[in-house]
């Protein structure tokens, strides 16, 4: 009788071990691997729900392939934290000073060949290399490990688009929970919840091949209608999104079956040319709270407080709360305001207005780009868009800011959340180039609120016909939110809190 294998999490030091385990094993480690998470992310704060929905996926691709031989760039990177596991790190100190990152981080580990905070890199990424790869004449694999919500970013479609016509082979691994933050948008996310058979189906499926696997006839006539079911899909019908663009598609799959996940790694990595591996997971898997989040409240969480990152706290008011109210105030009043969110609307904390002004707020998803150049329909069609994009994620759309909106002296508010430096998460999502990129824009003004009644004033004045008016503001909270001074900032103004010779 074999032994049962108990492994010690913090002793790994390589993937390796994961070969010669088997199925139940891996099941216990995936267990495991969930607790600790858990601990060192209510610990240290942090990215919870994506990674707890990963485990077993991120166990079964370790198993599969020959890291750091084989490269694997995680999209966007925070959901990584398995992969840190397996390849030898401790949590114990993650997002801390001189501890581990919270995404993938080339100087860390040689295991990671790539770093991204922002979403929808890795295709692009992932096809350069191996465009470089083979006019090495190496021979390794290149996977993309890539969210629903993450995939329908413009920069990923380009990526789609062009790695499909690329002669050099990439695995394409598409994480389908069915969220990004929180619900993904749009008509691609219908598309790919279209991929998930019904669960009549699945069952019936699960029935039909129960019941001939259990004679020797039964097996070959299984076998049969296997093969011709599979040649009719390939050879006659054209299924879904990826097999127009030309991958071999591979799935749906369980991405909590290892047994299932390993004869799709197993074909993936026999092929040719480049493919795409749908997996089925559940976000926020093993924990309860997580798992039934849909508006992403479990995406993160504080540090030493088993709570959402983003519930209020009763003794202070954030910023961005703030900021909700007053947007919430335009909209009241302004029938002509239209609020615009990029997937951010859960940290900014606008989930109650989506539902309290359904057609005059609408989140377009991770499409930074979309946005800005959506503003400008709406502005140049006398609507007052206002845009909340967190500073860091603002960057992406600098050039739509610059032609679609500032060029044209469109009237739009953009709320610039995050700004400043915001700790932990690391240098990707630092608000500090929003100043520098705004600032020799024409036709913009940029402004920031030291109290309440600041902040009050701002928003209205931002209503006023003034070009792209950016507010920024900080992650922080205001231990006192009272208004501590009446004296309004007239537009063109401003008032010396400092003077110096």
């Amino acid at each position: 009788m074999k032994e049962k294998i108990k492994i010690d999490i913090e002793s790994i030091s390589s993937p390796d071990f994961l070969k010669q385990l088997s199925n139940k094993e891996l099941i216990n480690l995936s267990n495991d691997i969930r607790d600790y998470i858990i601990k060192c992310v209510n610990k240290n704060g942090g990215h919870l729900s994506s990674n707890l929905g990963v485990v077993e996926a991120t166990i079964s691709i370790c198993k599969n392939f020959n890291f750091p031989k084989d490269k694997i760039i995680f999209d966007v990177g925070h959901q990584s934290y398995t992969y840190k596991i397996l390849t030898g790190r401790k949590l114990d100190n993650l997002r801390s000073k001189d501890g581990i990152s919270g995404f993938q981080k080339i100087q860390e580990s040689n295991f990671d060949c790539y770093e991204a905070g922002h979403s929808s890199t890795s295709i692009s990424a992932a096809n350069g290399m191996a465009i470089a790869r083979d006019l090495n004449k190496e021979k390794y694999d290149i996977i993309a490990f890539i969210g629903d919500g993450a995939i329908m970013n413009g920069l990923a479609l380009e990526g789609l688009n062009l790695a499909s016509v690329h002669n050099h082979k990439i695995i394409i691994v598409l994480n389908d929970n069915e969220m990004s933050i929180s619900k993904p948008v749009g008509g691609l996310a219908k598309v790919f919840r279209k991929f998930s058979t019904s669960t009549f189906y699945l069952k019936a499926k699960s029935a039909y091949k129960r019941f001939l696997v259990s004679s020797k006839i039964g097996r070959k006539l299984y076998s049969l209608s296997s093969n011709c079911k599979n040649f009719f899909k390939s050879k006659v019908l054209r299924l879904n999104f990826f097999d127009y663009l030309g991958y071999k598609f591979i799935g749906p799959v369980d991405g909590h079956d290892f047994r299932a996940m390993d004869k799709a790694f197993a074909r993936a990595k026999k092929l040719d040319c480049s493919c795409v591996i749908h997996l089925k997971t559940i976000k926020g898997k093993g924990f309860k709270n997580a798992e039934e989040d849909e508006d992403g409240i479990w995406h993160g969480i504080s540090c030493k407080s088993n709570s959402p990152v983003n519930k209020k706290n009763s003794f202070n008011v954030s910023w961005t709360s703030i900021y909700e109210r007053l947007l919430s105030d335009v909209l009241e009043k302004n029938n002509k305001a239209y609020g615009i969110v990029p997937a951010t609307g859960t940290g900014s904390g606008l989930i109650p207005l989506f539902s309290k002004f359904k057609n005059r707020i609408v989140d377009v998803g991770i499409s930074e780009e979309h946005a800005f150049t959506m503003a400008s329909g709406l502005a140049i069609s006398n609507y007052h868009p206002i845009i909340s994009i967190y500073s860091t994620f603002f960057q992406r759309a600098y050039d739509e800011f610059n032609h679609d909106l500032a060029r044209m002296n469109c009237n739009a508010t953009v709320l610039i959340d995050r700004a400043g430096l915001v700790g932990q998460d690391g240098d990707t999502h630092q608000g500090i180039f929003d100043s520098a990129m705004v600032y020799p824009v024409p036709n913009t003004v940029i402004a920031m609120a030291s109290n309440y009644l600041e902040a009050h004033s701002l928003m209205n004045e931002s209503m006023n016909n003034h070009g792209v008016f950016f507010i920024r503001y900080s992650k922080e909270k205001l231990t006192n939110p009272e208004i501590r001074n009446n004296e309004i900032i007239k537009f063109g103004e401003w008032r010396d809190v400092i003077k110096t010779n």
